[in-house]
């Protein structure tokens, strides 16, 4: 196993927060104790295959500048396996506990299905011995069915039966992959599943067939025996211009609709929910709320920018929030915190790599431990649990038991003269949340 692709860097020290050190963890601590769990069971530290070691840092204007000594930029069997050793060199010198990909970012597509599949079988029996020699875990696998021009009027929505067929057999082999290196669950990314334009397209037939496809995968991977957690992920738009998935709410509607739910968890992303004009916050507490909160995608957006910038998350007031919401949903199971983030595009030298991640993971550290002491503190929670005080009498139980009409309530309100309106405090909760950074 290659361990040269960094030679001027070992594991990431732990250092004093006060340390000016170029290469340090100041907040994150695997073995600290928060609330009773290890941070890293409380994070589960993920990075993501297809930004960290496939994505040139190209953008729509210019070419790629990520400078990946390690890579001679073909497809070549050696090329995947090189790349996937300097990867796991990465995981181990960064401290990171786990993995995700996408099928093709790993082994190349190939001129016929059947020679794809040949060469990842190959690239996966790589990827085994790798985790064998390092105790690195796969989260979550998944199928580009987005980046190839058959994909371009989507997959399981495509309006072409045969598109359907082959993004079928993709997910099959993806999901028998993902099984095979031990994943602890799959991720669908509708990247194409929606519509740029409603006059050429049947959009009941399209959401059905997207409803099919995703209880044909449920069926075969209880024929193999996985027991891994599907999730999907929401995205409101970019590429398309609207897309099936497109936030929480959409999602748990078609969950529903098509007898999924139960099936399915949620993958969410942050700079998904900014394009869905929602907060991360207001994503995750919606799945809580559901009972879905599967994983999540750590990353940013740039607020006044309209497109995925998947920057790294830095601001420990975003993650704090993030991880209120996952201490209170009880954390996580399956999921993780996978970095679904990229470098900005001067950041290209591969130490660029290790600065990126232990800045993501210090923020989430110490949103951690911000989370904690707010729970601890016990200010926020007794004001909301006050608020909602006047639900907790007799009347305000059998509403939400379902046992009291309309006509009863229009007798009450016929004698009620008076409507408490009492103050929302938003300000002085901010304050009491922010003290805690």
């Amino acid at each position: 196993m290659s361990q040269d692709a960094f030679p001027s860097i070992e594991s990431i020290p732990f250092v004093e927060r006060t340390s000016k050190a170029a290469l340090g963890f100041r907040h994150y601590r695997p073995d600290e104790l928060v609330e009773g769990k290890p941070m890293r069971e409380h994070l589960r530290f993920a990075a993501c295959y297809w930004h960290t070691m496939r994505n040139g840092l190209a953008d729509p204007f210019g070419a790629p500048t990520a400078r990946t000594p390690w890579d001679d930029g073909s497809d070549s069997i050696d090329n995947c396996k090189r790349r996937a050793e300097v990867f796991f060199e990465f995981l181990r010198k960064c401290r990171i506990d786990f993995y995700c990909f996408h099928d093709r970012d790993i082994a190349p597509e190939r001129a016929t299905l059947a020679e794809s599949n040949r060469d990842l079988d190959v690239i996966v029996a790589h990827f085994e011995a790798l985790q064998r020699a390092s105790g690195k875990r796969l989260l979550w696998g998944t199928a580009c069915l987005f980046a190839h021009p058959r994909y371009v009027s989507g997959a399981a929505t495509s309006p072409r039966i045969e598109v359907f067929t082959h993004a079928a057999a993709q997910v099959k082999k993806a999901i028998e992959v993902t099984h095979r290196l031990g994943g602890e669950g799959y991720v669908f990314w509708g990247g194409r599943e929606g519509y740029t334009t409603l006059l050429n397209t049947n959009m009941k037939r399209e959401r059905e067939h997207l409803g099919r496809f995703l209880h044909l995968a449920v069926d075969f991977a209880k024929s193999i025996g996985f027991k891994g957690q599907f999730y999907i992920e929401p995205k409101p738009r970019e590429p398309s211009v609207h897309q099936y998935d497109s936030d929480t709410a959409a999602c748990l509607d078609f969950l529903r609709e098509f007898g999924l739910l139960e099936h399915l968890k949620l993958n969410i992303e942050t700079n998904h929910a900014t394009l869905a004009g929602h907060s991360v916050e207001h994503e995750l507490a919606a799945c809580r709320a559901a009972g879905a909160l599967g994983s999540i995608d750590a990353n940013a957006g740039t607020d006044h920018c309209g497109w995925d910038t998947d920057e790294f998350p830095t601001d420990p007031r975003l993650t704090t929030k993030i991880m209120l919401e996952l201490l209170a949903a009880g954390g996580f199971t399956t999921g993780g915190l996978n970095f679904d983030a990229k470098r900005r595009r001067e950041s290209f030298e591969p130490v660029d790599l290790f600065h990126a991640h232990i800045a993501g993971m210090d923020a989430f550290a110490r949103g951690l431990k911000a989370a904690a002491a707010v729970r601890a503190d016990g200010r926020i929670a007794s004001f909301v649990k006050e608020r909602y005080a006047s639900w907790d009498s007799e009347l305000g139980r059998s509403i939400e038991r379902g046992t009291t009409t309309m006509a009863q309530l229009e007798q009450l309100a016929l004698t009620q003269h008076a409507w408490p309106v009492e103050s929302g405090r938003q300000e002085m909760l901010e304050h009491i949340l922010y003290e805690q950074i």
